[in-house]
């Protein structure tokens, strides 16, 4: 990201915002809310219908402005047709709007900053799902990986130790990001869990995934849960799309999993010697964590998120929970 692109993605005035609605043919009131969103800039603007509503939500679009430098053309279309893929299945999900050309990626050429429009839903964020709404998950999300074992995404990121792992940890020691006193402790842990695990990701079948499924993904509806916000998609295997939701390493997560099990079953065969990959796909995502931090410290809202990043503290913590992953790993199999 430039200079003058990253003080343009920061400080995206409202004018810039509605004209790029509008580009889409709406209408817009000059309403516009920003939302909570940490990699990218999110709003919601209301626009002029011009028909009677069926919902009070479709008075108004979000408008996602992606943040320079992260993902390609190429990558961010690959989401795109993803999510067209699993409309045209009557799937759950939210796709962007396209215009009158069929277009659904645009860009505000003299920042070089690419943005999407989507339709706004309703629902709620669960704090936690129940035996029943983990199974009725497991259903839809076999439904999406059957869609995503249909297409390639070649552009997507590969989800695994190396790009995961090695590639972040040599991005963190390059850039002398982890504090000299802690980089054996935090280089060791981090080669040693990917020299352990990477044979384990052999012959694993990767398709695409929604790659960040967490509660705060998942709206519940009348109808059943709602998959939002594919900005993390990735090429994986399935059992990624499933740890996240997992609250626990007890029988209380154990039945939920079974749940979720039960559920996906119905539509579509699930490896179960890839649950052994739950723990070293934690281990990842410590440590892609604190490279995605890193990577736009810059960010203004980064330092105000995270205020302990960076700190003696913080790296303590992050060396510790590497090492207990690595001993739980080497020890013990608790999921298959």
């Amino acid at each position: 990201m430039t200079n003058a692109q990253s003080q343009h993605f920061f400080h995206l005035s409202p004018d810039t915002i509605l004209r790029a609605v509008e580009r889409l043919g709406m209408r817009c009131t000059g309403r516009c809310l920003a939302l909570n969103s940490m990699e990218n800039r999110v709003f919601e603007v209301e626009i002029e219908l011009g028909v009677e509503e069926r919902s009070v939500y479709d008075r108004f679009r979000v408008a996602k402005f992606y943040r320079p430098g992260r993902w390609t053309r190429e990558q961010i279309l690959e989401e795109h047709t993803f999510l067209f893929d699993l409309v045209d299945q009557e799937l759950p999900v939210v796709a962007p709007c396209k215009d009158e050309n069929g277009e659904s990626l645009f860009e505000i050429p003299e920042f070089g900053i690419y943005y999407s429009v989507f339709p706004k839903v309703g629902g709620r964020t669960p704090q936690e799902l129940s035996r029943d709404e983990m199974e009725r998950l497991g259903r839809l999300l076999a439904r999406i990986h059957n869609v995503g074992a249909g297409k390639d995404a070649p552009h997507r990121l590969r989800l695994d130790p190396t790009t995961y792992g090695l590639q972040n940890l040599e991005f963190l020691l390059s850039n002398s990001i982890v504090p000299p006193e802690l980089i054996t402790h935090y280089e060791q842990a981090v080669r040693s869990l990917c020299q352990i695990t990477s044979s384990w990701f052999e012959g694993v079948a990767y398709h695409r995934v929604h790659g960040d499924l967490h509660m705060g993904n998942i709206l519940m509806t009348r109808e059943g849960p709602f998959i939002v916000d594919l900005d993390d998609m990735v090429r994986g295997p399935a059992v990624q799309d499933l740890w996240l939701v997992i609250p626990s390493r007890d029988e209380y997560g154990f039945g939920l999993l079974d749940a979720f099990m039960e559920g996906y079953e119905q539509m579509r065969l699930f490896d179960s010697s890839t649950l052994r990959l739950i723990e070293p796909l934690r281990a990842l995502r410590y440590i892609h964590f604190s490279a995605w931090i890193a990577r736009r410290w810059e960010d203004p809202s980064f330092k105000a998120a995270f205020p302990q990043f960076g700190t003696m503290g913080y790296w303590k913590e992050q060396v510790a929970d590497l090492q207990d992953q690595l001993e739980f790993i080497s020890s013990r199999n608790i999921w298959g």
